[in-house]
C-alpha cells in the first residue's frame, strides 16, 4: 500500500518563493478571481492575528521522460487553496489579478499601525497619513525599515519603538506556517477528488475538467497556458461579447491565432449554448480523442502511456497539438453557428427550454465527428436533430455521461456511423416507447421535466399557436418568458381536493399561454371557461383570447393535445383528463421526432 499523502507546515515566504520559480502551479491564474476584496484583507488579517486559515493541497505531478530519456521533475499543481495564494500574490508581492470582468488590477490592502487594522484601499486611506496606504512595499527587498518607522512616527507623533514592533509583526507573516498536504503522484483522479472531499469541510467536489484544466495552465512548453486563455475567453465572450474589447487589451493573448479565430463572438447574439470551459474541454477531447472520460485526458497531459503505464513527455506534446486542434474546430465560427442553427431547427429557440448541457454536449461532439467522416450535410444535420432530442427524451447522458460517451463515440468510430446511430435509434424508440414508455413517463410535476420542454420544441417547430391564441405563436410566448397556465386551475384543483403540488402541476396539466387569457381564466373550472369558449364562438363576444370559430378553436386545442372530451365528461375528471393529454403529447412528439 503505497502512502499517499504527507502532510508538513511551510511558511508563506517558501509557497511564494514556488509560484516564483515554477516549482508550484496555479491553475486559476489564467481565471478570473473569485474572491471579493474583502476576503483577501480578512485573510491577510488572519495570517496577522495567527488565526488558522486552512491547509492547501497539491498534487505531485508524475516524473516524465524528455525526449532524450531523462527523468524530469514534476511541478505540484495546487487543487485547494486557490484564492488563498493568489491572495498572497497580489496583497504582499504587488501583482495583478484578473477579476471577474477579465480587467488586469490589484487587490490592495492597506494598514493602520495605530489600530492594527486592515482594509481595502481607498481614496481616503491614501490620504490618511495614518495609513500605510500599501502593505507590498512593506515586503520589497528596498523598503527601509528605519526611515519608514521614524518619518511615521514623527507624523503621527507616536513611539517609534512601538511602530516597529507592529510593523515587524506584520512583515513576519511571511513566516507563518500554513499546512500542505502533498497527495501522491501514483494516485490517481478517483483518490485525488475522494481524498479532496473528505478534507474539504464543504464536501464540494473536484471536477475532473479542473483537473485537465490545470495540467493544460502549467504547460508552457507546448503552449498549454495560451490555450488555457483561448478556452476561458471563449467561454466568457459567449456569454458577454461586448467584452470583446476587455479580452483585446490582453496584448499577448491578441497577438494569437486563438483571439482572431474567436473575434467573431463579439458580434454573436446567441445565447442558447453558453459553455462553460468544462463543455469546451469534454466537446474537443471526446471529438479528437475517440474517448469519453476526463480522466484519460489528465492522463495523457500527465505524458501517461497507457500500454507501458510510463510518463513520456512526447505524449503531452502530441496530447497538446491533437486538443489544441479539437478546441479550434470547436470555436470555428462555422462549426458552431452551424451547430446551433441545428437546435434551433429542432424547435429549441430559447435557452429556458434547453434540457442537459451533457446532451447538447454530445450533439455537438455528433455534429464535427459526423463532418470529419465526411457525411453528407443534410445528413449531419438530421441526425444531430435527433440524436439530441432522442437523449433528452431518454435521459440517455444523465446517470454516468462520461461512461455513456465513451461508449457511443467507440462505436460510431467502430462502425458506420449512420448505421450505428439509426439502429440505435431505431430499437431504443420503439412503438412500446412511445405509446407506453413516453405517457407513463409523464406522470410526473417537473417543470423542468425533459419531455414537457421537448413537447414545447415540438410546438415551435410546428409553428403551434399559443394557448387560445388566433395569432401568437408558442415560440413567442416562450422567447418573452409567457405564462404556463394550468388547464385546470391550480385553485380550482385545490377547492376539489387535489392539493398537493405533485398533483395540480403534472406536465399534462400545463399549456402556454398569453398573461391576458390566463388572468381571465383565474380559478374556474374547465366545465366553466371550455362551455363559454363555445358560447364565445356563437355570440363572437370576447372573453378568452380572439378566437371566434369553432373550427379554429378545436384546432388550437389540436396543436395543445388537449381531448376534445374536455367539453364533455373530462371535464369533471382530472385524472382521466391526464392519462387522455399524456397519450395525445406523446403521439405529437412522435409526429414531431420522424419530421427532424
Amino acid at each position: 500500500m503505497i502512502q499517499k499523502f504527507v502532510v508538513n507546515q511551510v511558511s508563506v515566504n517558501i509557497i511564494l518563493s514556488w509560484i516564483s520559480s515554477g516549482e508550484i502551479a496555479i491553475p486559476e491564474i489564467q481565471r478570473p478571481f473569485v474572491w471579493d476584496s474583502t476576503q483577501v484583507r480578512d485573510f491577510i488579517d488572519s495570517l496577522y492575528r495567527g488565526y488558522p486559515v486552512g491547509y492547501l493541497i497539491v498534487w505531485q505531478n508524475p516524473n516524465i521522460r524528455d525526449k532524450s530519456g531523462n527523468l524530469t521533475k514534476g511541478k505540484k499543481i495546487l487543487i485547494d487553496g486557490q484564492q488563498r495564494v493568489i491572495s498572497l500574490m497580489t496583497a504582499i508581492l504587488g501583482k495583478e489579478i484578473l477579476d471577474r470582468n477579465y480587467k488586469k488590477r490589484r487587490i490592495i490592502i492597506a494598514f493602520n499601525p495605530l489600530e492594527e487594522k486592515f482594509e481595502v484601499q481607498n481614496a481616503s486611506i491614501v490620504k490618511d497619513k495614518s495609513w500605510i496606504p500599501d502593505i507590498s512595499v512593506l515586503f520589497s527587498q528596498n523598503f527601509k525599515t528605519l526611515d519608514f518607522i521614524k518619518e511615521f512616527s514623527s507624523i503621527n507623533n507616536v513611539d517609534e519603538h512601538k511602530i516597529l514592533e507592529i510593523i515587524e509583526s506584520l512583515k513576519a507573516i511571511i513566516n507563518i506556517p500554513i499546512g500542505l498536504i502533498e497527495l501522491s503522484s501514483e494516485l490517481d483522479i478517483d483518490e485525488v477528488t475522494e481524498i479532496f472531499i473528505r478534507i474539504n469541510s464543504k464536501g464540494v467536489p473536484l471536477n475532473q475538467a479542473d483537473f485537465a484544466m490545470s495540467k493544460i495552465a502549467v504547460d508552457e512548453k507546448y503552449g498549454g497556458n495560451v490555450l488555457r486563455k483561448a478556452i476561458d475567453y471563449f467561454c466568457f465572450l459567449s456569454v458577454r461579447p461586448n467584452a470583446f474589447e476587455q479580452i483585446k487589451n490582453d496584448k499577448e493573448f491578441s497577438a494569437t491565432d486563438y483571439f482572431k479565430r474567436m473575434s467573431w463572438l463579439k458580434n454573436d447574439k446567441g445565447d442558447i449554448y453558453a459553455p462553460s470551459y468544462a463543455d469546451m474541454l469534454r466537446v474537443a477531447f471526446t471529438y479528437k480523442f475517440k474517448r469519453g472520460r476526463m480522466q484519460d485526458l489528465v492522463a495523457l497531459l500527465s505524458g501517461r502511456d497507457f500500454q507501458t503505464k510510463q510518463y513520456k513527455e512526447e505524449i503531452i506534446e502530441e496530447s497538446l497539438i491533437k486538443l489544441r486542434e479539437g478546441i479550434l474546430d470547436y470555436m470555428n465560427e462555422h462549426n458552431f453557428k452551424k451547430f446551433v442553427m441545428i437546435l434551433r431547427s429542432a424547435g429549441f429557440i430559447d435557452s429556458s427550454i434547453m434540457i442537459s448541457q451533457n446532451a447538447i454536449n454530445f450533439a455537438y461532439i455528433l455534429y464535427l465527428t459526423l463532418k470529419e467522416r465526411g457525411i453528407h450535410q443534410g445528413i449531419i444535420e438530421s441526425l444531430v436533430r435527433k440524436w439530441y432530442v432522442f437523449s433528452v427524451l431518454t435521459s440517455r447522458y444523465s446517470g454516468s455521461p462520461e461512461a455513456q460517451f465513451d461508449f457511443d463515440i467507440r462505436r460510431i468510430e467502430q462502425n458506420n456511423p449512420i448505421e450505428f446511430l439509426e439502429n440505435v435509434l431505431k430499437s431504443e424508440l420503439s412503438d412500446s416507447f412511445w405509446n407506453i414508455t413516453l405517457p407513463q413517463q409523464m406522470d410526473t410535476a417537473a417543470l423542468r421535466s425533459p419531455i414537457f420542454h421537448v413537447f414545447l420544441a415540438a410546438q415551435v417547430k410546428m409553428e403551434d399557436k399559443g394557448f387560445l391564441s388566433k395569432d401568437i405563436k408558442v415560440a413567442d410566448l416562450i422567447k418573452i418568458k409567457g405564462d404556463i397556465h394550468h388547464i385546470f386551475p391550480r385553485e380550482y384543483l385545490k377547492r376539489i381536493g387535489f392539493i398537493d403540488k405533485d398533483e395540480y402541476n403534472q406536465i399534462a396539466n400545463l399549456v402556454m399561454a398569453q398573461s391576458e387569457i390566463n388572468i381571465a381564466i383565474g380559478n374556474k373550472s374547465p366545465e366553466s371557461y371550455f362551455k363559454e369558449l363555445l358560447e364565445q364562438c356563437e355570440t363572437k363576444r370576447l372573453k378568452y383570447g380572439a378566437i371566434v370559430n369553432k373550427d379554429e378553436l378545436f384546432e388550437n386545442l389540436r396543436m395543445h393535445c388537449i381531448p376534445f372530451e374536455i367539453f364533455g365528461e373530462l371535464s369533471k375528471d382530472y385524472n382521466a383528463f391526464l392519462i387522455e393529454r399524456r397519450k395525445l403529447m406523446a403521439k405529437k412528439i412522435k409526429e414531431y421526432f420522424d419530421k427532424l
